[in-house]
């Protein structure tokens, strides 16, 4: 499953902090696949809902449900090679994925060769946390008509022995204390697929894929797989880089560094958006520093400044949690009111890890909602109001320097997708922050 972005050509390096517009995107899709799974619950499809961001960068890349950083790079070779992540969809029924783990991410490397203007060979080696490993190769192409950009793919994919018993034979699936999970052998399956995207109007596109897997043999002879063939499409929209109108050569956005403390709270993001906060009586405390990359400065003729958001958070230790690493990647667009002084109010989407699930959501999860199993990796809003220093005290020097509050928030999207293990809830923190541009 791939997007088609739609991305411009533009430059990616800022010098004397001079900043040119980014490929980038976000978008939304709902996917379904069939259930291949003979589950006695009559159960044949299961569908997700994935947010996605598209990045183009000097040192990396995210491309919807993958993200990497290049380790070779070079303008006058047609290779290049990542270190990536990428999402990878258990298409087990829905009833089942929390108890199983939901879907899962995979750690590996990525070498893409052009071989012309219009196709690309990829070849991958790709670990779980298990150490499983499997490897993709890939012909993937690329054809623009009018408004519409389709890009063909075919791909082969060789699975250990011990991948394949996981995540086909479910191998340590035990029902009523019987072993139900079955082993098998290594096997090679195959993939046809369609992606499909179109420009309706400025940053506005539309989206679908359809993708078709032949099952290898050792797949094929589980007692409990009933199907030869695996079907999935997608269907959704996007906003990226308006295609009929050139890149801006030089942003009014700068890049800046945004540093915050946070207090955690059991309180919903509805409560918070309604001012009715509980206190934590544990005092759940974070702290978190994010750098911000300008992308553009207009979004649908509007003057918003997006940026692409990497960001680390600290949680501290209390007597219910040992302190642990947050990691997260997001796009966030700032509106900026000139009246009666300068402010800015920001929305941010993306994806947050935790190393480990912290208090709040371990409570949240298990013991307010009783599900089997929590996610390290959920979905991350920030809802952000801040002040312009400068402004505020009519002192030129400080213009670049804003203060603020904003809103930490990770959660599973409602059970709506199979990436965050069909939770609903997660955790939210208050914060004050100083954001200074240069």
């Amino acid at each position: 499953m791939s997007i088609g972005t739609a991305f411009v050509s533009t430059a990616t390096y800022a010098a004397d902090n001079v900043y040119p517009e980014q490929e980038w995107g976000i978008a939304a899709v709902f996917r379904n696949a069939d259930v291949v799974y003979d589950n006695g619950i009559d159960e044949d499809s299961v569908s997700t809902f994935i947010p996605m961001l598209f990045y183009k960068g000097e040192i990396g890349y995210l491309d919807g449900i993958e993200g990497g950083l290049y380790l070779y790079d070079n303008d006058q070779s047609p290779l290049t090679v990542s270190a990536i992540a990428r999402m990878r969809f258990i298409d087990i029924p829905a009833d089942y994925q929390n108890f199983i783990g939901g879907d899962t991410g995979d750690v590996g490397v990525l070498f893409d060769y052009n071989v012309d203007e219009n196709w690309t060979l990829r070849l991958d080696a790709m670990v779980d946390k298990k150490t499983n490993w499997h490897s993709n190769l890939e012909a993937r192409g690329t054809y623009g008509y009018n408004d519409f950009i389709f890009e063909p793919n075919l791909r082969m994919r060789y699975k250990t022995a011990s991948f394949n018993s996981l995540y086909y034979g479910l191998e340590p699936l035990v029902v009523d204390d019987v072993q139900v999970g079955e082993s098998i052998g290594s096997g090679i399956d195959y993939n046809i697929g369609l992606d499909v995207s179109y420009h309706v109007a400025s940053n506005l596109y539309l989206l679908a894929g359809i993708d078709y897997r032949f099952l290898d043999d050792e797949a094929q002879s589980v007692s409990f797989i009933n199907e030869s063939t695996q079907a999935e499409y997608y269907l959704g929209f996007g906003f990226f880089n308006n295609k009929d109108v050139p890149p801006k050569k030089e942003l009014d956005s700068k890049a800046y560094w945004r540093i915050a403390h946070a207090w955690g709270t059991p309180s919903s993001l509805g409560d918070i958006m309604r001012f009715d906060v509980e206190k934590d009586p544990y005092n759940s405390q974070l702290t978190t520093l994010f750098y911000g990359h300008p992308l553009t400065d207009e979004l649908f003729g509007l003057p918003l400044e997006v940026f692409v958001t990497p960001g680390f958070g600290w949680h501290w230790s209390h007597e219910k949690q040992s302190s642990t690493q947050e990691y997260v990647v997001a796009i966030k667009a700032y509106y900026t009111i000139n009246w009666p002084f300068k402010w800015r109010v920001g929305v941010a989407e993306g994806l947050s890890y935790v190393k480990d699930v912290t208090y709040l959501e371990q409570y949240d999860f298990t013991e307010r909602k009783d599900y089997a199993n929590t996610s390290n990796l959920l979905n991350y809003l920030d809802f952000s109001f801040d002040v312009n220093i400068g402004d505020l005290f009519n002192s030129p020097d400080l213009n670049d320097l804003w203060l603020g509050y904003y809103v930490h928030h990770r959660s599973a999207i409602f059970e709506k997708s199979s990436q965050y293990g069909r939770l609903k809830g997660g955790s939210n923190y208050n914060a004050v922050y100083l954001q200074y541009h240069f």
